[in-house]
Order: structure tokens, then C-alpha cells, then sequence
């Protein structure tokens, strides 16, 4: 085992105690390994507002278990937290007193305003929205938070959550009508106490936790959907109506085998979605967007982790920057200036408009080119294939689903033909006309990768433009560039039939004697 540091975050939550680890690794953060016990602490805290002793035993238990694991993953540093459940209870300092003593863990209460405020901490060091409200449903608890300009500017902490809502209105996990109306109109009343939710229509409603990730899930297994992946994954206003007209009526039983839908949710699902949708509609707001980043995530970040990227597009470059950290193969010169390179010839024919991409685009294709080689950590042989797996199924923060397949797919270009088989089994994601635009952008990286095959700048490009029918790119040769020739020689046929151009190279001769 390295010299790395990991450390342990515990969520004590009102549904689940959760345990996640996060290994630093030079300049690379990731999490190698996480658990899950489900405790239900909400359903248990007695009519007087006090967890008894058994259930306070219980969750030492867990967090005994918990610290086991870590001492097997080696973690040297913890943050042990306490959510709705613990914090409501009448006897909340008692708890903690007997968690810490019995545990030997360092545990804190959070207030909501403090669950807000790390939810939305995890979220915003991972997603790219400028502005858009943010739910976090828990067990014992909801906070709702607005956000502009990447910043938080209000947040409220409710009373109710997934499981104290089930608990309250749901007999055996079944719920009738009439408590579907109950349970709506406890959330309407809520809300009217916190106008500012009401007057920020048309926003996004960002959604964390478990209820919104299954609901996720259930609509993805439904759909077929192609990619694995709930972060940045969007739903529409209709689709979760027809979840929220289909789920409630369903008897426990069968809800039991909704595909995507574990068995220890399917009674807390239905008041979840209550909640999620009478907060949507009341708020007005565009569509919903699922974050697979929260509370655990943002412990992480506020306590070791980077802070949040400096602006909107930097949050995909600082992810991209990350996933290399922990999988580069190559001389980080090589990289740049293939990175470099890539963007000289891409902005060299917007400026001949030869083409009309966005910024989006253009930040597509800086790390597809970045992580062009990633797949070598895998094994150096075949190491696009491997690339495009490591970027599609790996999550790239601040990109949507089809930005990521893009990037993946431009990355691990070889052929048009090679693309539109790979591009085959994600239709629902990338549309047929993409090929096109992959074939553009993977011609680019190629050539970028050719000009340094030998890893060693024996080539620099001094600038580039677009002319007539023709791509001139001055160069300057540092040493022998015998290889890079030959390699570009190559790719010239493909980039004419790609982008109708003569690629021309311009540089001072050079002697080998």
C-alpha cells in the first residue's frame, strides 16, 4: 500500500449510514471504495422525540464496522457527520456523547443550514450550472436551496423527509389517494412559509441523494438508456408525472421488482416523489437534473479537497485534469503540446470559416485531446479502445451525457467507419449527423498526436491558417522530425476527405548532417 492519504467519510443519516473513501493521490483525489447500512433512524425515534438505547447500540455497531474497513483501506483522517435524524431527536447530545465514546470517531451534528450549504458544496465542484434551484431529499429531512452565479444565496431546511413522511402517512408502505393529497399539501404549506422558492421560476431543479438517484434509475431502465450513469442525467416535467401516476399504485410487492428500484426504497419512494414533484410544480421550474455529487462529496471537498473551479467551463477541464493525474502513461510535454496543437488547428479553421463550432465544442475536443492516451494505463495495445471506455464510463464533471460521448468518441478516433460502429450502441445519445463531426475533430487530435509521435516537440507549430483550399501550418523543427513526417504523410488523404482541404507544412529545411 502507498504513502497516500484516505480518508473516511461517514454520513449518519435519517435513512442510511454511509461510508465512503477517498484516496489523494498526488495531485488525483478518487473514491476506492463505499458502504451502505441501512439504519432507518427516523422511523425509530419514539413519540417523544427520543432514539432509544437500542437503536443508538445499533448505529455504533455500524460505525465499529465502518472504522474496521477503514483500518483495512489504512484511512488516517476522518469526518463522521450527523443529519436530520440525530439532530431532531430530544436527546441529540446524548447520542453523539455515546457514538463517540463507543466509537472512538469524531462525530458532528449538522445543522440543515450546514447540509445545505456541503450538498450544495458537493454539486457545484461537479456540475456546470450557473444558476437553478437544488433539493436534497433525506430520511428526516429536505433543504432546498437557490443558487446564482454559482453561488449559493438562500437555502430553507424543512422537517420532512423520505422516511418521517413515509412513517407518518404510509401504513405497511402502501399509500391510498387521500394521503398522496395530505402529503402534497404539507409540502404546499411549507413552501408558502419561503416565497423566494415560488418566485424563481424557469430554473433547473437540481436533484441529491438516494430518492432522486432511484428515480433516476427507474426512468434510465425503462428507457434502455445506453450509458450507466445518473450524474447530469435529465428528466423532463412529463416523465416524472408518469412516474408519479404509475409508482404510487403500485402494490409493495410489485413495486419490490421496478427495475432500477431496490427493495429497502419501496416504500419511501412514493412520499419521496410526492415531495420532488410538489416542490418542482410550486417552484415552477424548467426540468429536473439529477446529481450523482452531494453531501459525502461536498465533506470531501470543504475539508481536503480542491476548491470549486473558477468558472462554468473549468469544471470539466478540472475533472478531465484529475482522471489524468491518476491514469497518465505520458510526458506531460507531450500532452500539452498535443493539446496545444489540436486547438491551433481547430481555431485556425474557425478563423477561414471552414467551420462554425461552439465553445462547447471546442472544449469537447481540448480534452478529448488531453486524455487521447489515457487508455494506455489500462495496456498500451489497442489503447484507444481503451481510452473511450475510461471517458464514456468514467464520469467527466461539467459535461452532459452526450458531451462525454463525444469526447470520448473523438478521442478514440481511428476511422469514420471505426466511429459509427462505436457509436452505435449510445443512439439515444449521440444522433447519426455526430459522425460527421467526430470524423472533423478526431482527424484533429490525430494529426496533433502525429506532429509529436516520437514524444520529444522534434516539432512545434508556430501558427496555422486556412486559405483557398488549403491548411498551411508553420512549423519549427527542433531535432530530426523523420518520424512526425511519416506519420502525417498518413493521415493527409483522410484529413482532404473529412474537411476538403490540403493539409501544406511549412518549415526552415533541416539538414540530419
Amino acid at each position: 500500500m502507498s504513502s497516500n492519504r484516505r480518508i473516511g467519510i461517514i454520513d449518519i443519516g435519517s435513512n442510511s449510514i454511509r461510508l465512503a473513501i477517498y484516496e489523494l493521490l498526488g495531485r488525483g483525489y478518487r473514491v476506492v471504495s463505499e458502504f451502505k447500512e441501512s439504519a432507518r433512524l427516523s422511523g425509530r425515534v419514539g413519540a417523544d422525540g427520543v432514539l432509544g438505547s437500542t437503536e443508538i447500540q445499533a448505529t455504533v455497531r455500524i460505525l465499529l464496522h465502518f472504522k474496521r474497513i477503514c483500518s483495512a483501506h489504512q484511512v488516517t483522517e476522518y469526518r463522521v457527520v450527523a443529519t436530520a435524524a440525530i439532530r431532531n431527536a430530544a436527546n441529540a447530545q446524548e447520542i453523539v456523547d455515546t457514538l463517540q465514546r463507543d466509537s472512538g470517531l469524531p462525530v458532528e451534528i449538522l445543522s440543515g443550514e450546514d447540509e445545505a450549504r456541503i450538498g450544495f458544496i458537493g454539486m457545484i465542484h461537479t456540475m456546470d450550472l450557473t444558476e437553478g434551484l437544488l433539493i436534497d431529499i433525506g430520511g428526516g429531512s429536505t433543504e432546498v436551496s437557490l443558487f446564482r452565479e454559482r453561488k449559493l444565496v438562500r437555502s430553507v431546511s424543512f422537517p420532512f423527509g423520505a422516511v418521517n413522511t413515509t412513517r407518518r402517512f404510509a401504513v405497511e408502505g402502501e399509500v391510498q389517494e387521500e394521503q398522496l393529497r395530505q402529503i402534497r399539501e404539507m409540502v404546499e404549506q411549507a413552501l408558502e412559509q419561503e416565497p423566494w422558492i415560488r418566485e424563481a421560476k424557469g430554473l433547473p431543479l437540481v436533484g441529491l441523494g438516494g430518492g432522486v438517484r432511484t428515480l433516476c434509475k427507474i426512468s434510465q431502465r425503462r428507457k434502455k438508456y445506453s450509458l450507466q450513469q445518473t450524474h447530469n442525467y435529465v428528466l423532463q416535467a412529463a416523465e416524472m408525472n408518469e412516474l408519479a401516476l404509475w409508482l404510487p399504485f403500485l402494490p409493495s410487492e410489485k413495486r419490490k421488482k421496478v427495475d432500477g428500484l431496490s427493495k429497502d426504497r419501496h416504500d419511501i419512494i412514493i412520499p419521496g416523489l410526492v415531495i420532488l414533484q410538489t416542490v418542482f410544480e410550486t417552484a415552477g421550474a424548467s426540468h429536473y437534473v439529477i446529481s450523482g455529487a452531494g453531501l459525502r462529496d461536498g465533506l470531501f471537498y470543504e475539508t481536503f479537497g480542491p476548491e470549486e473551479p473558477a468558472g462554468a467551463l473549468s469544471v470539466a477541464e478540472h475533472s478531465s485534469d484529475n482522471l489524468l493525474a491518476l491514469h497518465s502513461t505520458a510526458p506531460e510535454a507531450h500532452l500539452t503540446q498535443v493539446v496545444s496543437t489540436t486547438l491551433q488547428l481547430y481555431d485556425a479553421l474557425a478563423d477561414g470559416l471552414v467551420h462554425q463550432y461552439s465553445d462547447r465544442t471546442r472544449l469537447c475536443l481540448k480534452i478529448a485531446a488531453k486524455l487521447y492516451r489515457v487508455g494506455v494505463s489500462l495496456q498500451y495495445y489497442q489503447y484507444p479502445k481503451h481510452s473511450f471506455h475510461m471517458i464514456a464510463h468514467t464520469r467527466i464533471d461539467g459535461f452532459s451525457h452526450r458531451e462525454t460521448m463525444l469526447c470520448a468518441l473523438i478521442a478514440s478516433f481511428k476511422t469514420k467507419a471505426r466511429t459509427q460502429q462505436a457509436m452505435a450502441p449510445y443512439r439515444d445519445i449521440v444522433e447519426e449527423s455526430d459522425a460527421d463531426l467526430i470524423s472533423k475533430l478526431g482527424i484533429l487530435v490525430q494529426l496533433a498526436a502525429a506532429l509529436d509521435v516520437s514524444e520529444t516537440q522534434a516539432l512545434q507549430v508556430t501558427g496555422a491558417f486556412a486559405e483557398d483550399t488549403c491548411l498551411h501550418v508553420r512549423l519549427k523543427t527542433q531535432h530530426d522530425p523523420s518520424a512526425e513526417y511519416r506519420e502525417v504523410e498518413g493521415l493527409l488523404k483522410d484529413f482532404k476527405k473529412l474537411w476538403g482541404l490540403q493539409l501544406k507544412l511549412h518549415e526552415p529545411s533541416f539538414s540530419t548532417s
